[in-house]
């Protein structure tokens, strides 16, 4: 079964799968659970299978089929202690090749050109090539990692909304909505903090963009530190004459505004998406096995 290879982004809302011929082109696309093989490897097993096989339904084949099929599959968590290895052999591919978000989301956004990415999901990773040579930072996880993910900015917002309750900073309208959310009782907000996976605290993006852009005080001091820590990151991976810098994930856009002036002036559209980064290294795994057979 040569012809086909399995493409996947394992992320931390969501997995996609893309099924994929010996030319390249998507046949049949697929979706399940998150993928954090960090927070919940089990689960994470379960939905990358299940994102593959529907997407050999989408394109009209058998999704049984995808344990003769090589896969190519990016998530956070895979430059981790054994991690990667753990999910390679536990997955029923053909072969299975693990690599960090990271490495998808700098094909995607890049191909093979030179460059910077930041990927603002639920987590947070960046990536640099330059000369052949790719190196990233962050990817550490929610606990002690990813600043300026979704899931810190939730996280952020939640624990200054229990300041506000004890008046220990000022009040806003967005810590307000907050706490009668969970019925001014900041002890249900404990227990969903106790309780929670990162994709539930990154729920709260949106709304945190939201009240920063209409000046909500307490909103534009979590952007604005979530900011600082993309303009620390991005100097850390900036060398002289970068040709451009390519945000991606759910909240790129809502970041843009926020970006120190000499990193906007760098910021390039990207050529695709981390799942277009996933099925280009696919089809390179593709490629490598029909050579290896001939």
């Amino acid at each position: 079964m040569g012809q086909f290879a399995i493409g996947i982004d394992g992320g931390g809302t969501n997995c996609r799968a893309a099924v994929i011929d010996g030319a390249g082109q998507i046949l049949g696309t697929g979706k399940a659970g998150a993928a954090n093989i960090l927070s919940d490897l089990e689960n994470s097993l379960i939905n990358i299978v299940a994102s593959a096989r529907q997407a050999l339904a989408s394109a009209g084949l058998d999704p049984e089929l995808a344990q003769e099929l090589p896969a190519l599959i990016g998530t956070a968590g895979a430059n981790v202690g054994n991690y990667g290895k753990r999910v390679e052999s536990a997955l029923p591919f053909a072969s299975s090749r693990v690599v960090t978000d990271a490495t998808i989301a700098l094909q995607g956004a890049l191909g093979d050109a030179d460059g910077i990415i930041g990927a603002f999901g639920t987590g947070s990773v960046y990536n640099a090539r330059h000369k052949d040579r790719i190196w990233g930072i962050g990817g550490w996880g929610f606990v002690v990692g990813d600043q300026a993910s979704g899931a810190r900015l939730g996280r952020d917002l939640l624990e200054r909304a229990l300041l506000a309750h004890d008046r220990v900073i000022a009040r806003s309208p967005l810590t307000d909505t907050i706490m009668a959310e969970y019925g001014g009782d900041p002890e249900q907000i404990v227990e969903f903090a106790h309780a929670s996976k990162p994709k539930d605290f990154a729920r709260y993006a949106p709304m945190v963009f939201e009240h920063a852009g209409a000046n909500d005080a307490i909103a534009v001091e979590i952007v604005k530190t979530a900011a600082k820590a993309i303009t620390e990151s991005l100097d850390t991976l900036l060398w002289p004459e970068c040709p451009s810098i390519c945000l991606l994930g759910g909240m790129a856009q809502a970041y843009r505004p926020w970006l120190d002036a000499r990193h906007k002036t760098l910021l390039a559209e990207p050529k695709g998406d981390v799942l277009r980064g996933a099925v280009e290294l696919a089809a390179k795994l593709l490629r490598d096995g029909e050579e290896n057979r001939g």
